[in-house]
C-alpha cells in the first residue's frame, strides 16, 4: 500500500551521536510497522546538517495519532532526546 500521508521528523543530532540515534531508529522500526495503526513505511534520511525520519501512513489522522502513542513518547522520544541539540521539527504532509 502506498502512503497517503507522511510524518516527517527532522532531528538535529551531531555526528558523534548519530550512531546512537540510528540504533533508536533500528530498534523501533519493526515494532512501528507491526503495531502502529495505519503505518506503511519508515525510512531514515541522513545529510550533513540533520537527519530525518520519514514515516508513511494510510492517513494524516493515523500520523497524528502516532505522536500520542506510548511507543513514540515513552520509547522513541526518551531514547532520542539526550542526543539532539535542539527540539526536532515535526510535520505531517498529505499526499496530493
Amino acid at each position: 500500500m502506498e502512503p497517503k500521508a507522511y510524518l516527517e521528523i527532522t532531528l538535529y543530532i551531531p555526528d558523534a551521536k548519530r550512531g546512537a540515534a540510528a540504533k533508536v531508529y533500528t530498534d523501533y522500526r519493526k515494532p512501528f510497522l507491526e503495531t502502529i495503526a495505519g503505518a506503511v513505511s519508515k525510512n531514515l534520511l541522513v545529510r550533513d546538517e540533520d537527519a530525518q525520519v520519514l514515516h508513511g501512513f494510510r492517513s494524516a489522522e493515523d500520523a497524528a495519532a502516532y505522536l500520542t502513542t506510548k511507543m513514540f513518547n515513552d520509547d522513541v522520544v526518551v531514547g532520542l532526546q539526550p542526543l539532539w541539540d535542539k527540539a526536532p521539527d515535526v510535520r505531517i504532509y498529505t499526499v496530493a
